[in-house]
């Protein structure tokens, strides 16, 4: 929230201005990524409903026809001719059955389901966080590009005006041909690098609009994010709240769960079914039964899955090991990033006022006689030097902050206040969890919001 009041503020200063929370916004509402990975979180939905249907009576219907012919043949003693006759018989019958009882199995399929569902919405959020960073890299390297085009032409702008102050200077014989030349070779350079940095914008442009989903206007200044205060703080509630650390202690619960599926495998399955036929004369019967099975052998199948079950929820502890400390170390560095932004902030701002002092006495010096064209063109270059390296660090350091707001957990459209309806990965999920049919007013409500998606 802090975001997108601090851009809102920024955007009033600057008319017309494009501001990051806008980038952000449009490209959280229009990501391909986003909405790919929404729907396979609805999908995983819909796991859940279907282990629920598994627990639930089964109703299904038949109905056939069958024609059977006899024939007659001659008798040769007879002499009776054989005659073919036809035969049409038909039922309809209605069938029911009801899972009693498996040792667990559906029910830790459901469980195991549900688990699913929570690591992939955990998933859903890591792509959010990667599509909003992407925006806010591509916003600002668009500002870099930009403010890199403004430098080199301010630069050719005073190397322009050096070259025909040398070229003065020459015509009165205070200086030689030699330092025209040199201010005539320091321009072409000065031009053909405004070309290389307007590619270099250009390219910036076009990632922008991959990024966000729409060309930038004129843009404008973005405030660092707010951040912890300390890197033992951001640690603390990257642990907590990072989705890749939450994803990987589901992913766990999903092993242990089916640990137990796989032993309940060794448990007897009973079933009650019923049927009712009726035939083409409307007469009918009934059979009900229960069905009792269980698998006293087989050839040590079930004892490799309990086994293989184990090691993949080994697997998925030693996942969550590794993330986390992975996790630390993205935070380690995303402070260590800006610390060095903020060294070279402060670095290059020195340098810069003394570059400017140096070009100002040169140049004054330079129209004395005390000092030649090459003189004050290395100082303007040195001064260009300098403005580029502030202003890049300046980036990087605002860069920065979203780097470590991304490496905890918190670079969302909710924790960032986006003026945007933002997607609510549990809304789908109770419509469908009790698995509703078509015909049901929660089914019909479900085709509405899928019609709603759809457009």
């Amino acid at each position: 929230m802090v975001l997108g009041a601090g851009l809102a503020a920024v955007s009033l200063g600057a008319a017309r201005a494009d501001t990051l929370a806008s980038a952000l916004a449009h490209g959280y509402e229009h990501s391909g990524l986003l909405d790919q990975n929404r729907a396979l979180l609805r999908a995983a939905d819909e796991d859940v409903a279907q282990a629920l249907a598994t627990l639930r009576p089964i109703l299904s219907w038949s109905a056939q026809t069958a024609l059977s012919t006899s024939s007659q043949r001659r008798d040769s003693a007879s002499g009776v001719v054989g005659v073919d006759s036809f035969d049409v018989s038909s039922q309809v019958s209605l069938t029911a059955s009801l899972l009693l009882y498996d040792g667990g199995q559906t029910r830790y399929g459901l469980d195991s389901q549900k688990a699913l569902v929570l690591s992939t919405r955990e998933r859903l959020r890591q792509i959010e966080q990667q599509v909003l960073q992407r925006v806010v890299e591509a916003y600002m390297e668009v500002r870099r590009a930009a403010a890199f085009v403004e430098l080199r032409q301010n630069n050719l702008q005073l190397i322009t005006q050096e070259l025909r102050a040398a070229q003065d200077r020459f015509e009165v014989g205070e200086i030689t041909r030699t330092d025209v030349s040199l201010a005539e070779a320091q321009l072409a350079s000065a031009r053909s690098q405004l070309a290389a940095d307007e590619g270099q914008l250009a390219q910036a442009r076009a990632e922008f609009r991959a990024a966000v989903g729409r060309a930038p206007g004129p843009l404008g200044a973005v405030p660092d994010a707010r951040i912890p205060g300390s890197l033992a703080e951001a640690q603390a509630i990257a642990r907590r709240e990072h989705p890749s650390i939450l994803e990987a202690q589901h992913s766990i619960s999903v092993a242990e769960i089916n640990i137990a599926a796989a032993e309940a495998a060794k448990r007897p399955t009973v079933s009650l079914s019923g049927t009712l036929t009726v035939d083409d004369e409307f007469e009918d019967s009934q059979q009900i039964g229960i069905t009792a099975n269980q698998t006293l052998y087989s050839g040590g199948r079930i004892a490799s899955q309990v086994r293989q079950a184990k090691a993949r929820r080994d697997a998925a502890r030693g996942a969550l090991i590794n993330t986390s400390r992975t996790i630390d170390r993205n935070v380690e560095n995303a402070y260590a990033l800006l610390a060095v932004a903020r060294a070279s902030i402060e670095a290059s701002g020195r340098e810069v006022r003394a570059a400017q002092v140096a070009f100002d006495g040169l140049r004054e010096e330079a129209r004395l006689g005390a000092r030649t064209t090459l003189d004050v063109l290395n100082a303007e270059q040195d001064l260009l030097d300098a403005r580029a390296t502030l202003a890049s660090a300046q980036i990087d350091e605002t860069l920065a902050t979203y780097v470590v707001l991304a490496s905890i957990g918190r670079l969302t459209a909710e924790q960032l206040g986006l003026a945007v309806q933002v997607y609510d990965p549990v809304a789908y999920y109770n419509l469908v969890r009790n698995a509703p049919s078509s015909t049901s007013e929660q089914g019909k409500a479900l085709d509405r919001v899928l019609d709603a998606i759809g457009r």
